[in-house]
């Protein structure tokens, strides 16, 4: 048995794998939505059915909140193969508002975009519901035509993702032992464009926090006061500024420790993706990165840690004019973080630096909003290689490794629950729509994406 066998049973049954897609993207599992529950365990138990189906060991577990599954392969694999787990979700977000849907959403048809694009639209048609199936419809053809995988798989589908995932870290810690395999395998990332596949090797951290500055014990006359007394906006405003040099950079002492620089052969490539300041920022009506000096901006969403304040609240900030001077002025503040960023140290310096440049009247009270380290793939890493490889074969373009400027908990959980590095790889595209009306996704990336997890599985077991 050769690969190219299993791809041409793909290819075969493509009407039947995505009869199936229509079949999952009917239930209308809205996790969220109490009213959705029944709906919600009729997709778990119509994913453990389509995975019994193929010969997996699958069961529906129940949470306390929405039930997961979990399914094991059981039939013939070779004993040498690594052991991977593949992680989706079943789970979508609620549709409104309805009356932005050219079709009902959860009847799904399939269309025809600009370019002759054959699209497949409906809620959850991309996320994840097409996405997680490009891996059971590649499953399902490789059993068919060879009555084995080549690698041991663990499967689990969550079904709360879209509600934030509530009962995920508890149900992986009491499972720990059945979970934790050599590798993770998540599908609910993107290609970089239609044509070009893509691997997610980092996620950006998070650190979120909450200062509030206060001087005198009430809001003051501005005609009164205003010289003498301390304004806590401008206290606030003046220890923010400091957080940046002339350069962008981030000046609180130790931030960087840890930072590496992105190796040289990655940065050539992430050059020759052809972004710059003007297409990244343009059709948001900027124009000039203003992010580190000499980093690209590719590099500074991927792979650079920051500082940005997002939310600044003092004084009178209702309509017409108060002249006053407030007591208090709140900002807050995240800090994206890169591997080898430890958030706890990085909290504890934001605090020490706004306490030890209070002027006199004015002290400080801070609220923690979670914090979370910055994840990667190491960019040698032999499955991500061999995945990277399988890709560029599907695809006919090299497939790139590209970073996340934001993060993906599950991935997370992943690593500090289960101590497993996760491979992303997905075939979204930035105009599916997700979480909006008329979700979308491509029927080529649909296709291909089966096609893909069979070469990577290959791969892997090579």
């Amino acid at each position: 048995m050769t690969i190219e066998t299993v791809l041409t049973r793909i290819d075969a049954d493509l009407d039947a794998s995505l009869a199936r897609l229509f079949d999952l993207v009917r239930i209308p599992s809205i996790s969220t939505d109490p009213a959705y529950a029944a709906d919600v365990r009729r997709g778990a138990e119509w994913c453990r059915a389509a995975l019994a189906e193929i010969g997996f060991e699958a069961s529906v577990r129940d949470t306390p909140g929405h039930p997961m599954v979990v399914a094991h392969w059981r039939g013939p694999v070779s004993s040498e193969s690594p052991h991977v787990l593949f992680y989706g979700h079943y789970d979508v977000q609620p549709v409104d508002p309805l009356s932005l849907w050219e079709t009902p959403p959860f009847e799904p048809r399939l269309a025809e975009a600009a370019g002759g694009r054959k699209i497949v639209v409906g809620r959850g048609a991309a996320d994840d519901k097409g996405q997680l199936l490009t891996f059971v419809e590649a499953a399902r053809a490789y059993v068919a035509e060879t009555g084995a995988l080549p690698c041991r798989v663990t499967v689990l589908f969550e079904g709360e993702e879209e509600s934030g995932s509530p009962s995920l870290a508890a149900f992986l810690d009491a499972n720990k032992a059945e979970l934790s395999h050599d590798l993770a395998l998540v599908c609910d990332t993107n290609m970089w464009d239609p044509a070009t596949p893509a691997i997610t090797a980092t996620l950006r951290g998070l650190v979120g926090e909450e200062v509030t500055i206060t001087t005198a014990d009430r809001d003051l006359h501005s005609g009164l006061f205003g010289g003498p007394a301390q304004n806590p906006i401008r206290v606030l405003t003046h220890l923010l500024a400091g957080l940046h040099d002339d350069q962008t950079r981030v000046t609180l002492p130790g931030f960087y420790d840890g930072v590496a620089d992105v190796p040289p052969a990655l940065r050539t490539q992430w050059e020759g993706l052809g972004m710059t300041p003007e297409s990244f920022l343009g059709p948001y009506g900027l124009s000039t990165a203003a992010g580190e000096t000499g980093r690209s901006v590719l590099e500074q969403v991927w792979a650079r840690p920051t500082c940005e304040f997002n939310g600044i609240v003092g004084g009178y900030t209702g309509e017409g004019f108060k002249t006053v001077l407030p007591a208090q002025a709140t900002a807050k503040v995240s800090f994206r973080l890169v591997v080898g960023q430890d958030p706890a140290k990085v909290r504890a310096a934001f605090r020490d630096y706004i306490s030890a440049n209070l002027p006199a009247d004015a002290k400080a009270s801070f609220r923690a909003h979670g914090g979370s380290p910055g994840l990667a793939l190491p960019f040698d890493s032999p499955a991500l290689i061999k995945a990277r490889d399988a890709l560029t074969r599907e695809w006919g373009k090299p497939a790139v490794i590209i970073g996340g400027g934001g993060s993906i908990p599950v991935v997370g959980d992943f690593k500090n629950r289960l101590g497993m590095e996760s491979l992303m790889i997905g075939f979204g595209l930035d105009d599916d729509r997700i979480h909006s009306p008329n979700e979308k996704y491509d029927l080529t990336s649909f296709h291909h994406g089966i096609r893909s997890w069979a070469r990577v599985l290959d791969a892997l077991a090579a």
